[in-house]
């Protein structure tokens, strides 16, 4: 079970699962780009975190959550938050 972490690859199956989500709420209610600004800041989290758990350089872990702030804003300026 830890090889599944220190590798990534438990990132990559929540990320495999967001993506059929992701997919199956496009089919069902064809709102493209709302359903994926809302998936975006998750999506990015996740990629820091397997940045973060296979070793890679701080920049990229900084890269990925900086990018899922302006995310997160614009989701929740769709919401009308």
């Amino acid at each position: 079970m830890s090889a599944l972490f220190a590798s990534g690859h438990a990132v990559d199956i929540v990320l495999a699962v967001m993506l059929v989500e992701m997919i199956v709420l496009i089919v069902l209610r064809s709102k493209a780009a709302t359903i994926i600004v809302a998936f975006l800041p998750g999506a990015l989290i996740l990629l820091a975190v397997r940045a973060a758990l296979t070793g890679a350089g701080w920049q990229w872990i900084a890269l990925a959550l900086a990018a899922s702030f302006p995310a997160h804003i614009a989701d929740m300026r769709r919401r009308g938050l």
